[in-house]
């Protein structure tokens, strides 16, 4: 009987310390394990989508690419694939599966290594949601997956597990959850997976990088077909089913990811978002947020499509001046580090286009399209749309904007009381400018086309963009340069202006995005509306987080706004933008202005609706690269910002509307020849005055017979 007792003690003693070690290793192991609260407020990081203002999702943001889906949303193969392939005890098992540990054990001692695992679908969740589980394989990584799947069994339904595994896991390039990886391999929604398409999802689970459909088709059609025997076998479906699956190829998957659109207007929201983060306390890579943008898809299709055909025409004709003119070719090759022969070949296409020589033989654009009653952005392109980079030129490139800038010069003397048709003398004159190094030099500006003449009135010297009226109106102090300057930066240009002479001829540099809101202003009756690209901000519930709003202020009376819009009209009419109308056939009411710098090197044309303000620069990013001879606005600008502005406007079928004429603007018949009160013998014509404005000296070159 003694040693009995002492047999039964004995154990009992080993079988007490034993448990004591089981259950203080739980304890340890359940101190870096997920708490029960955590459990219960289960919160995995989501993808960001950033909308269209029509709805269309433009791109997405995401550490892990992952939407989440309700298990109702979710088609029944696909659960049942999901089961059939990875726990088929899954709706019997409290998160463990005594006969799979069984299996692992018995496999594992035999082989001397691990090698079997036994994991339930709840064990994979509890290592897909929570880090301090682990990866690696160890009966120590095990034991923590054991404790937190029995805790999820005991926090959620099978059909929440379920829901939350589907919405979790990794469905290998970049993908987390099924909806993700549907819209990833498919191009749809999960709610439309064939069942084909549910067991080639489910096949990729157990390694997702050796059964890709991409790289490895071969395997992963026979691991889809591997599960769609289990889905059989299992009476998930019947014989005519799997024999239908199992003959589909694999024609469905998508190689390639489809590019977001709008790649440089998108870049440009997530550097706005970045700047929102701390004082919104959001992550816009893990909260699943909702970003709605003023941004229109259809009138950014049109806006990518117009720049393309124009950069296009213009890539074109410079390859071929350089092929042709031995010079600049020579030039060229000076200014890069590859040979004469490399260059050819990349010029036709036949060789790589090396990054640190695009900047020389790339011709880039920038353009933006904007509201110009809200300053909403509604399209924008900051570089080729065939040749994407991180560059976002609309926002980042500061360039010369040449003749663009005149309005500004124009605008100042307007508000100075000057009438539209002040007349000065269309002859030379100098100019002192500054060079780098500090010292001035002597310079003669020309008109474009080396003309000269006797009196220009400044609609006449808008129209056809003449130097020389421009630059005599800050001499002579009828719009001095510091108005000027003052005046832009009212407008919304905001980069350093230098007020000097010069600035007549717009040798200050500007962003693009500047010169289409500055333009917006004219349009918009003398208000100035702050560009902006976010309208809200929900979270992942649709709760509100941040609403925007448009920032308006006046800048400019009505008067001068008109004008101002209607010397632009006149361009668009009978001057320098004139092929906008009898080229690319857009008859609408429309105002603008072409600007070209010096040497070729940057085109612009910027214009406007009373709905729409548009402007676009083309130019090579090495301002040393010129466009070439004759490469100016009009033939390397204006027919993106033609195109575009037709389409855009039969598109949204916008009703054709004039620019409203304030009530202090009257009409007033002059002499066509003095500009002032005709006599009855005057050839006479009709002009527009501010009020107060208007002559009142009568004509004295035609006397009455």
């Amino acid at each position: 009987m003694t040693s009995l007792k002492k047999y039964f003690l004995y154990s009992f003693v080993v079988i007490s310390i034993g448990l004591i070690l089981v259950f203080s290793s739980i304890l340890i192991l359940s101190k870096n394990l997920p708490s029960i609260e955590q459990l219960e407020n289960y919160d995995p990081d989501l993808v960001t989508r950033i909308y269209s203002s029509d709805g269309k999702v433009l791109d997405e943001l995401f550490v892990q690419k992952r939407v989440f889906t309700e298990l109702n949303q979710i088609p029944e193969h696909m659960q049942q694939a999901v089961v059939s392939s990875e726990d088929r005890k899954f709706y019997n098992h409290w998160g463990l599966s005594l006969r799979s540990v069984a299996r692992a054990i018995m496999i594992n001692t035999l082989s001397l290594s691990y090698r079997q695992g036994f994991s339930t679908l709840t064990q994979q969740l509890a290592r897909n949601l929570y880090k301090s589980v682990g990866f690696e394989d160890s009966i120590l990584r095990k034991i923590k997956e054991v404790i937190t799947a029995i805790q999820i069994e005991r926090t959620y339904t099978k059909d929440e597990i379920l829901e939350m595994y589907l919405n979790t896991v990794h469905f290998g390039h970049g993908t987390y959850g099924v909806e993700a990886a549907t819209k990833r391999f498919f191009g749809k929604e999960s709610k439309l997976l064939s069942i084909d398409e549910s067991a080639l999802l489910v096949g990729l689970l157990p390694a997702p990088a050796s059964y890709s459909p991409i790289h490895h088709p071969n395997r992963a059609l026979r691991r889809r077909n591997t599960v769609l025997r289990l889905m059989r076998d299992q009476n998930f479906i019947n014989k005519i089913q799997y024999q239908e699956a199992r003959s589909k190829d694999l024609e469905s998957v998508q190689e390639f990811t489809k590019r977001g659109s709008a790649p440089y207007f998108t870049e440009y929201v997530r550097r706005l978002l970045e700047k929102e983060d701390t004082e919104l306390n959001i992550n816009i890579y893990r909260d699943g947020l909702k970003i709605f943008t003023t941004l229109d898809s259809r009138l950014q299709d049109i806006a990518e499509d117009a720049v393309l055909k124009t950069v296009i025409d213009d890539q074109n004709r410079l390859n071929k001046r350089l092929f042709n003119n031995r010079e600049e070719f020579e030039n060229l090759a000076y200014l890069t580090i590859y040979s004469e022969d490399s260059i050819k070949m990349m010029l036709e296409g036949k060789d790589i286009l090396y990054k640190d020589l695009r900047a020389k033989l790339l011709v880039q654009s920038a353009f933006v399209a904007l509201d110009p009653n809200t300053g909403g952005i509604l399209a924008m392109v900051g570089g080729r749309p065939d040749y994407h980079d991180q560059y976002n030129r609309a926002v980042q490139a500061k360039r010369q904007p040449g003749s663009v800038f005149k309005p500004f010069v124009y605008t100042t003397a307007i508000n100075n009381g000057y009438p539209i048709t002040e007349q000065l003398l269309n002859q030379p004159v100098v100019l002192n400018i500054q060079n780098m190094d500090g010292t001035w030099v002597k310079w003669k500006p020309q008109n474009y086309d080396g003309s000269t003449g006797g009196l220009t009135t400044f609609r006449e010297g808008l129209r056809k963009s003449m130097n020389l009226i421009s630059v005599r109106m800050v001499q002579q102090d009828i719009a001095p340069a510091e108005q000027v300057k003052q005046t832009a930066k009212r407008m919304g240009i905001n980069t350093d202006i230098r007020a000097v002479d010069a600035i007549a001829l717009g040798t200050s540099e500007v962003f693009p995005i500047e010169m289409v809101a500055a333009y917006s202003a004219l349009s918009n009756k003398g208000v100035y509306s702050k560009p902006f690209a976010i309208t809200k901000i929900e979270d992942r519930y649709g709760n509100v987080i941040k609403d925007y709003f448009p920032e308006r202020s006046e800048v400019l009376s009505e008067e001068t706004a008109y004008l101002m819009t209607s010397m632009m009209q006149t361009v668009m009419d009978r001057g320098t933008g004139g092929s906008a109308r009898w080229k690319y056939k857009f008859n609408r009411p429309a105002a603008g202005k072409t600007g070209t710098t010096q040497g070729w090197s940057d085109a612009w044309f910027v214009g406007f609706t009373p709905q729409i303000a548009a402007g676009c620069w083309f130019g090579v990013d090495d301002f040393r690269v010129p466009l070439g001879p004759g490469q100016d606005g009009s033939k390397a600008a204006l027919p993106a910002w033609a195109r575009f502005m037709k389409a855009a406007h039969d598109t949204l079928n916008l009703p054709i509307e004039k620019f409203e004429k304030p009530s202090g603007i009257i009409d007033f018949t002059i002499c066509n020849v003095t500009k002032k009160v005709p006599r009855p013998a005057c050839p006479v014509e009709k002009e527009i005055y501010k009020e107060g404005t208007e002559p009142t000296q009568n004509c004295k070159l035609h006397r009455t017979l």
